[in-house]
């Protein structure tokens, strides 16, 4: 049992919690029990199993590495308050890129919970795959892994320039539509093609202009109350439904 936060193997996993050190060791840090079970049954690459002193190994997790650390040391690997105390390091597995008809796209969006959200959103609605944006916040970032509940084990998702994906989804085929308020037509009333690419943006400034020229299609959502906009992941849900049919 490790019982020293100066442990090396302590030292490397610590490194998980910033983007720089994830980047560096071609890893993250996931943790619960929900999470590390979605990973293995999901068949990611999992590198290391971390447990707390008390915890029962899972039968899930018989097969893989597995190192048991003091709760102090656990707590120290750990951001969240009441933790679970397991978790794994998990190695990137990024696609080279999505395939399939409905693609989600998401451009700048800052906030970890709204990414997550709308990665687990696009899962739920049988979205093809999820291409995130420059300016967007870090896939592995640990409170977008968990508030996406495991579906980022489920759907593809990559990080890539969305101008370049643009053009290529159009080129394949693709209708490319930008979730926006100026010169919109209200959502229903247009149909989906069979192929859809579904743009969303920033909480507060929107898809950039240059994503939105890029599009074929601008569709907004009817504010009926007196509420200002829409969450961005609540409005990517509503159209991703809708594009589902």
């Amino acid at each position: 049992m490790i019982t020293s936060k100066k442990n090396e193997h302590i030292k490397q996993w610590k490194k998980l919690q910033t983007k720089k050190g994830r980047e560096q060791l071609q890893a993250f840090w996931i943790e619960g029990f929900h999470l590390v079970e979605e990973a293995i049954t999901s068949e990611w690459p999992v590198k290391h199993i971390v447990i707390g002193e008390h915890i029962q190994v899972p039968t899930v997790c018989a097969d893989y590495p597995l190192t048991v650390v003091s709760d102090h040391v656990f707590d120290y690997l750990t951001t969240t308050k009441q933790p679970q105390r397991i978790g794994a390091i998990i190695e990137f597995k990024e696609p080279s890129q999505v395939t399939g008809h409905h693609i989600l796209l998401i451009d700048a969006v800052q906030d970890p919970g709204n990414l997550g959200t709308m990665i687990r959103t696009a899962d739920a609605a049988g979205f093809d795959g999820v291409i995130v944006g420059n300016g967007s916040a870090d896939v592995y970032n640990d409170k977008v892994i968990r508030s996406t509940q495991g579906s980022l084990f489920h759907i593809p998702v990559i990080q890539a320039d969305l101008h370049d994906q643009v053009n290529a989804l159009q080129a394949d085929g693709f209708a490319v539509w930008a979730a926006a308020l100026e010169h919109a037509h209200t959502y229903t009333t247009v149909q989906p093609e069979e192929k859809v690419a579904l743009i969303v943006g920033n909480e507060g400034a929107g898809i950039s202009e240059d994503l939105i020229k890029q599009a074929d299609q601008i569709v907004s959502i009817p504010i009926r109350g007196r509420a200002e906009s829409l969450n961005v992941s609540i409005a990517a849900a509503i159209l991703m439904y809708y594009i589902k049919g």
